[in-house]
């Protein structure tokens, strides 16, 4: 988490309220992400997801993680302007488009 929290103080992004949700326990999903649901300062959640593996990230997975954003709107109740995505991993170009093309932003 703390190389996260280094990773978005380097692209100015400064949250109140930095907190994880367990998705295994949340959303009975077994994927190997870290979820975190953020405040900014302007009182904006964020949804920050931070993938690290050495296998590279289709398509098909871009869209998988994408839905996480969704469920948790549904989990906080309420809609989540700002969409982060840390990826340590090689990420294909047209999972790469399709993030930026919905809004994401790639840290």
């Amino acid at each position: 988490m703390k190389e996260l929290i280094h990773k978005l103080q380097d692209k100015n992004l400064i949250f109140k309220k930095l907190t994880q949700i367990d998705i295994k326990k949340e959303f009975n999903s077994r994927k190997r992400v870290d979820l975190y649901l953020g405040v900014n300062l302007n009182r904006y959640y964020a949804c920050i997801i931070d993938v690290k593996k050495k296998s590279r990230i289709l398509q098909k997975e871009a869209l998988e993680l994408m839905e996480f954003h969704k469920k948790l709107e549904k989990y906080n109740d309420s809609a989540i302007k700002r969409k982060y995505i840390h990826i340590d991993a090689p990420l294909c170009s047209k999972a790469k488009a399709l993030f930026q093309k919905e809004g994401w932003v790639i840290l």
